[in-house]
């Protein structure tokens, strides 16, 4: 399966290291599977980002399970997804900080779904820091945050998490990701993508719609419309977690 993915994208975002922390085999496998120039993102476990109680082991851990990825200079970030309850204070600031420092020399990117996050001072935070912001589409509801093109690093990152506005709140992520974007709702995007673009060396694009299959075709149609625009090359894929990416030996 990722033999023919890495054919189409030149990246993935590994969304598996969120619920749990592999065996080594698994990234050693990934390495394998893939070409020189394949690109992974792998997402921080929960205990970072949702319980936030031991940080320092979940990121020791991670970090030594990647290593052959990180040795085949595969690795390009990490993903902090907050909550939604992970709202806007200086305590929970300093706590980027100190998940930047964990994440060591490892590229940091932070997720927020809480719309009290979207304030001048918090851009400049992650500027100072250098942690990447991540764009998100997703329902449009006055508590989340809404749609952007801001860049704090030379890299920009954007997730497309559907609009699902009947199963987002109290469902499973299947249910809450079960949307399939129309080209006009790609389109919206066409000009934030350019804008990020022009601020940053480069921009990642991700969709996370991941239930039936949507992730991948609306990551195909994204892509015929970028070069129907005379886009810049964006390295763009899919969200997958470890069992949809590995085939068996």
């Amino acid at each position: 399966m990722l033999d023919f993915y890495a054919k189409e994208f030149k990246t993935v975002e590994i969304n598996s290291t969120y619920y749990r922390i592999p065996n080594q085999a698994v990234f050693y496998h990934l390495n394998r599977k893939t070409p020189p120039d394949f690109e992974f993102i792998s997402k921080v476990h929960q205990e970072v980002t949702h319980n936030r109680e031991n940080a320092e082991e979940s990121m020791k851990a991670l970090h030594a399970v990647l290593e052959p990825i990180k040795s085949a200079q595969k690795l390009h970030g990490f993903l902090a997804q907050f909550p939604w309850g992970f709202k806007y204070s200086v305590q929970n600031l300093d706590y980027l900080g100190k998940v930047k420092t964990l994440s060591e020399e490892t590229p940091l990117f932070v997720e927020f779904r809480n719309r009290t996050w979207i304030r001048n001072e918090v851009y400049q935070f992650l500027r100072d820091h250098e942690i990447g912001y991540c764009n998100v589409d997703e329902p449009n509801f006055p508590s989340l945050v809404p749609p952007q093109d801001i860049a704090t690093t030379e890299i920009g990152y954007m997730r497309f998490h559907g609009r699902n506005t009947q199963n987002w709140w109290g469902s499973s992520g299947g249910d809450r990701y079960d949307y399939r974007y129309s080209m006009e709702e790609l389109s919206e995007w066409l000009g934030r993508i350019r804008s990020l673009s022009q601020k940053t060396r480069k921009t990642y694009l991700f969709f996370n719609n991941c239930h039936m299959g949507h992730a991948v075709v609306n990551a195909r149609q994204m892509m015929e419309l970028l070069f129907r625009r005379g886009m810049p090359a964006i390295d763009g894929g899919a969200e997958k977690g470890e069992d949809e990416i590995l085939d068996s030996d």
